[in-house]
Formats: C-alpha cells, structure tokens, sequence
C-alpha cells in the first residue's frame, strides 16, 4: 500500500493502518454504507482485508485537520499502461462531524489530484448503485458523465440493482470539476 499523505485546506488524507479495523468497521457496518459492496462480517476479517490491500491500491482514512478520522476513500484499479482508475470506497462516516464543511468535496479533490497531477492518468471511472440517487448526482455536478447502465449488477440491501457507470477524462477534470470543487470549497471559507 503506497505510503502517502495528500493534505488539503479541511481534511488529510492518510494511509488506511489495520488499527483502523475497528473504526472504518464500524462505518461499513452503519446505515450510511447501505451503497457500498459488502465489507467484512467481523472486526478481524477487516484487519484481514486492511492487511491483504494490494501494493499498488491508495487506501486513505479522511482526517480533519485536528486529526479526528471521519471516513475513507481509495484510488483502485490503478491501469498506468491504460492511464485509468477507479476511485471508490468514500464513506463519510461520521456525518455530524463534517456538517457544513467541504469535507467530501475536499477529499475527492484529493484524490483527483493524485490521479491526474502526480499519476498522470487519462480517466477515472466507476460505478455507482442506481438507487444512490444523492451519489450519481453529485459525482454528475462535479463533472463525470454517466456512459451506461449494468443491469442488475449489483446485490444490496438483499436485491440485484443496476450500476450506473460514471467516468470523468483529464480534460473534463480541468475545464468542470477543479473549478466546481474549489468554488465549493471556498464558499465553505467565507463568514456567513
């Protein structure tokens, strides 16, 4: 697992430790995860799955400055012949903290950063499940577009749902999404 911290203005993005087993188990097993695959079943199959990330995944925990851990997200799939990947696994853990900060927005802009400044990709993409109606619309605000439906692809909440597959090119990065993240983010700055 690459050993690397991205910081922005609100958050930090630090390397995903198996002492974070219990804590992002505790998020995956919460209401709030209801749109992501399964995780593990117990405290010690996400050691297990902490311990056995492939060398070339970035899996990061999302820090407030103070160093409070309030949720993860990862860069995945990472193609350097293809010049892709695929980010995923966000998860705001804790909603009450980041209340009315761009907490989310920041760390996605992290994770953009990484792939298309440090890693010198082309696209990023992924899937999202077709009931995540808050998710699909604001990955589509802050530039990806949708390029298909997988049709009962995946198995949540006890039932097959569609995907809806999102893809976001360098390009679009530069002209749409840096620009729509950091308006979002300097609103957050301003005094009310």
């Amino acid at each position: 697992m690459p050993n690397k911290i991205l910081e922005g203005e609100f958050v930090k993005l630090r390397p995903l430790e198996i002492s974070d087993a219990q804590l992002t188990y505790s998020w995956r097993s919460s209401s709030r995860s209801r749109f992501l695959n399964a995780g593990a079943q117990t405290i010690p199959d996400q050691e297990l799955w902490i311990k056995l990330r492939p060398s070339d995944e970035y899996n990061f925990i999302i820090e407030l400055k103070s160093g409070v851990p309030v949720g993860m997200v990862s860069l995945t799939a990472i193609d350097k012949i293809n010049r892709r990947a695929e980010p995923g696994r966000f998860l705001i853990g804790d909603e009450n903290l980041v209340r009315g900060l761009p907490i989310a927005v920041e760390a996605m802009k992290l994770i953009y950063e990484l792939a298309f400044n440090e890693l010198g990709l082309l696209r990023l993409y992924g899937t999202v499940a077709a009931d995540n109606l808050l998710m699909t619309k604001w990955q589509k605000y802050l530039g990806m577009r949708e390029e298909g439906r997988l049709r009962k692809h995946l198995y949540l909440n006890n039932e097959f749902q569609d995907a809806i597959c999102l893809g976001l090119l360098v390009n679009e990065y530069k002209k749409i999404t840096i620009h729509r993240m950091n308006a979002l983010i300097f609103a957050a700055k301003k005094p009310s």
